[in-house]
């Protein structure tokens, strides 16, 4: 029942001194506390999801970005921050394709491609670090959508693959060397 309703069939005259009205409208309040108890106490698993979420994207071992649909970077964790040998704060808000070497673009541009028609896409590219050095990054890119379906940006997740590469062109070397001290001593 409304207040209105109990207001109009009561039969005595309720005005602010009656104190039936005042018995009403504490009813009432008490109704809107219960209330709204319960809609917080609603809200607190769901902030903490978040937070353990948003604590555990952060101290991830591989790389994570959210790109909005502008191209834009929302925000990125530390572990990719340091695969590109930056600050996290210093590459939000830059263009997404800054992150990568600029030879990679275009393969980062097919891929992205890629990804709003099937939903994701990987590939390897360089990425581009603060100090100028090599970075050899497993990309995945996946295409995320609001409930209406709506593209809204993207999760980058990269894997650091640099020490990987390096000690591969190390090998490489090597065996180069090994391979032509050998032919020399025959």
């Amino acid at each position: 029942m409304t207040v209105a309703l109990l207001l109009s069939s009561s039969s005595d005259k309720l005005t602010f001194q009656s104190p039936e009205l005042w018995v009403y409208l504490l009813g009432l309040t008490v109704l809107l506390v219960i209330a709204l108890r319960r809609v917080v106490a609603q809200q607190n698993p769901l902030k903490d999801e978040v937070y353990t979420r948003t604590v555990a994207i952060e101290h991830i071992q591989s790389g994570v970005a959210w790109i909005r649909a502008d191209g834009k970077i929302r925000s990125i964790n530390a572990a990719f921050a340091v695969a590109l040998g930056a600050e996290p704060k210093k590459l939000s808000g830059l263009d997404w394709h800054q992150l990568f070497a600029q030879d990679d673009r275009d393969r980062i541009q097919e891929a992205y491609t890629q990804m709003l028609l099937v939903g994701r896409a990987t590939l390897d590219a360089r990425g581009r670090r603060a100090d100028g050095g090599p970075s050899g990054l497993e990309v995945l890119m996946v295409a995320i959508h609001d409930h209406k379906m709506r593209f809204v940006g993207h999760h980058c997740l990269v894997v650091d693959r640099t020490r990987e590469k390096m000690l591969e062109a190390a090998v490489d070397e090597l065996s180069k060397r090994l391979e032509q001290r050998v032919s020399a001593v025959r």
